[in-house]
């Protein structure tokens, strides 16, 4: 869930120093989209490995003293000109984080073992079992990373060849991993991936690496480079494929991450190099490298907070409800007729899907041959789009990339689960990464901005910071050249009650974009309602203003690329739970029942708000229209919805801990607002 970058410089190379240095930091700015949490790098010479990292973001390490002193060093010449190290190569990483706090640096990358510094992208999820299999590979940092260098340190002291070292570390991780790996006993560099998220290009002096097609592209349009750098010679390395790289000669090897011969070389065949091990030097700072308060943020008394929760007064049977479905009369607009059935369910129209049939020809069009990408899938780790890209590399036989957007409240949980089916299937996974201190910054003030003056119709200002993904999709479709775009939004999770609380009717979408389709008149009304609101609550008028514009922009105008696969082919919620759990061991949120949006790390407190407010949330709307669809009934949905709506606690102190603010007064001042159903009730 990084970038990793690399460079080889081999003895007969003439880049000069400036030029080594130009094209380092550029491969750092164009990676940084993929992590701005921490940055590191390591620098294989003819005598010593040199290693540093620190808890800023890449833009800030290129310009850091320490950086530029180790650099130098490597790169000093002597009189003539040329280098006094004969071989030359630097490992870098732009880290999102995941496992392990950034502040303290240990759990920052590169990973610096004893004669092994790697740098990883991707996410391992069976670290536990392996400590539990392999004590003697116990990690000494909460980085999950730490592990691959640990395994490939037990397998070169085992004394196996260092492509089967490779091997049988990825047989045994599961996962997403792409990594980089200098040893002190071998002047190789080392490639591999599981998912495809390596690009390289070079010539028989240098050889580079990335994260991403898109960013070797980047650097050969560079006007400087058009000399140096053939976009047409960038390469992939396949997914469950490895690359050996010599560091004077720097000529590449691929090869097969699978048990079998192809790719062994004489010069490789076994652990204990002829050579004498050269020296780890680590350069990093350790300890608490920044402020950083996410884990030990105060949200107020956990115990004191649990009990309110608890004893929070619910809707109760007397609220009055649809008799067909279960939508409530406190939701907006809703109409009883005699026999109590609402507005809603007598003018719904049932899902007609497009078919399978008709998927298969539309993506035919797009499909490329052999190894080329031929599509994006929007990629949130969610039960939906997991299916979604299941489907696509399965069912439909396309080599798609899969595309996340995290703006700091994809949780953990749903990174996990991105690792291990981006791995299952073997699809590259492009990860844009958003500034997530601002991110959370503008949450935060939006928040309180509401708080102030609590109105359900400004709820989603809490989510704006998410829209962007639309844009970046849409970036991304251009980049790579992939121009079909599939997505996964089921067609029951229509939440339009949210227009309802701006006092807008919501327009039948269906079949006119995921977002984009409602009409003009409706679109203006939101966005004089937002006005409205700005003027007589100015707190919202903060530094979040620009990402908010650009978030209607993104949803609201910005033309949909996207294909909904969901439009073509049934959805079926317990067969798709049941295929990814059994399949790809896809993880469940500890905190509640449903699957359906947990690995959000915003859904869980707006619910509540609804809930706690309205008396109903988006589970109530979702569960409604499965009953209209007839998939479930109505004593099976209000059993459901009972069980769906329980507060999500531990979700909550983790929102709370991740925006930083004081769950116990916002929970204070929920409480305290006029509950909708209790005023229907009376």
């Amino acid at each position: 869930m990084c970038g990793i970058i690399g460079l080889v410089v081999g003895e007969k190379s003439t880049l000069g120093k400036n030029t080594i240095q130009d094209i380092i930091a550029k491969l750092y700015l164009l990676s940084e989209s993929r992590g701005k949490e921490a940055a590191g790098v390591a620098i294989r010479t003819d005598t010593r490995i040199d290693a540093y990292k620190s808890s800023i973001p890449a833009s800030q390490l290129i310009k850091s003293k320490k950086y530029h002193a180790i650099l130098n060093s490597s790169l000093n010449s002597e009189t003539n000109g040329s280098r006094k190290s004969e071989i030359w190569a630097v490992i870098g990483h732009s880290r999102l984080v995941t496992n392990g706090r950034r502040a303290e640096n240990c759990n920052n990358q590169p990973v610096i073992g004893d004669q092994v510094v790697c740098v990883h992208n991707g996410i391992v999820v069976n670290v536990g079992d392996l400590e539990e299999t392999y004590p003697e590979l116990k990690r000494k940092t909460d980085l999950d990373s730490e592990i691959i260098a640990r395994l490939l340190e037990s397998n070169t002291n085992n004394r196996v060849s260092l492509i089967d070292a490779v091997r049988d570390t990825f047989s045994k991780i599961r996962g997403e991993a792409s990594i980089a790996s200098l040893f002190t006993g071998f002047e190789t560099l080392v490639l591999a991936t599981n998912t495809g998220s390596i690009y390289c290009i070079g010539d028989k002096t240098f050889f580079l690496f990335a994260s991403e097609r898109f960013i070797l592209s980047e650097l050969c349009s560079y006007k400087k480079y058009k000399h140096l750098l053939n976009p047409e010679n960038i390469f992939q390395i396949l997914p469950c494929q490895g690359c050996t790289v010599d560091l004077r000669t720097v000529t590449h090897t691929l090869f097969s991450l699978s048990s079998d011969t192809e790719g062994s070389t004489a010069c490789l065949g076994s652990s204990a190099s002829d050579l004498e091990p050269v020296a780890i030097i680590d350069h990093s700072d350790y300890g608490t490298t920044l402020e950083e308060c996410t884990d030990h943020f105060d949200i107020g008394d956990r115990d004191r907070i649990r009990q309110m929760i608890t004893e929070q007064p619910r809707p109760d049977g007397n609220l009055k409800r649809c008799t067909n479905c279960i939508l409530p009369e406190s939701f907006p607009f809703i109409e009883f007729d005699e026999q109590g059935v609402c507005n809603y369910c007598r003018d719904y129209t049932s899902v007609t899907l497009k078919g399978e049939d008709a998927l298969i020809d539309l993506v035919a069009q797009y499909k490329g041959n052999n190894d080329e990408h031929d599509c994006i899938v929007g990629f949130s780790g969610g039960r939906d789009s997991s299916y979604v890209l299941h489907y696509t590399r399965k069912n439909l036989g396309m080599n798609p990339i899969a595309f996340t957007y995290d703006w700091g409240m994809v949780t953990d949980l749903a990174r996990r689960n991105c690792a291990r089916i981006c791995a299952g299937v073997e699809v590259e996974h492009i990860i844009v990464s958003a500034d997530l201190e601002k991110k959370w910054r503008n949450v935060r003030k939006n928040l309180q901005a509401w708080l102030r003056k609590p109105d359900l119709g400004m709820l989603p200002l809490l989510m704006a910071g998410d829209k962007q993904f639309y844009y970046h999709a849409c970036k991304i479709s251009q980049d790579t050249g992939n121009h079909l775009v599939l997505g996964g939004a089921n067609p029951y999770e229509k939440t339009d009650f949210k227009l309802g609380f701006c006092g807008i009717q919501s327009d039948d979408t269906r079949g006119k974009g995921l977002l984009t389709g409602i009409k003009v008149r409706n679109k203006v009304k939101l966005l004089l309602y937002y006005m409205m609101q700005y003027i007589h609550n100015p707190a919202y008028i903060n530094v979040s203003l620009f990402d908010t514009l650009h978030a209607f922009y993104s949803t609201y105008v910005l033309k949909d690329v996207y294909i909904n696969v969901y439009d073509y082919i049934h959805w079926d919620e317990e067969e798709i739970v049941s295929l990814l759990r059994n399949t790809y061991d896809w993880e469940i949120a500890t905190d509640t029942t449903t699957t359906w949006r947990i690995g959000d790390g915003t859904a869980a407190f707006y619910n509540y708000v609804y809930f706690t407010i309205a008396g109903f949330s988006e589970i109530d709307t979702f569960r409604s229209n499965q009953i209209r669809e007839g998939i479930i009934s109505r004593e099976e949905a209000l059993t459901l919805a009972k069980e769906e709506n329980k507060p999500r606690i531990e979700s909550l102190e983790w929102y709370a801990e991740t925006i930083r603010f004081n769950l116990e007064d916002a929970l204070l001042r929920i409480h305290s607002i006029p509950k909708l159903w209790d005023n229907h009730r009376r």
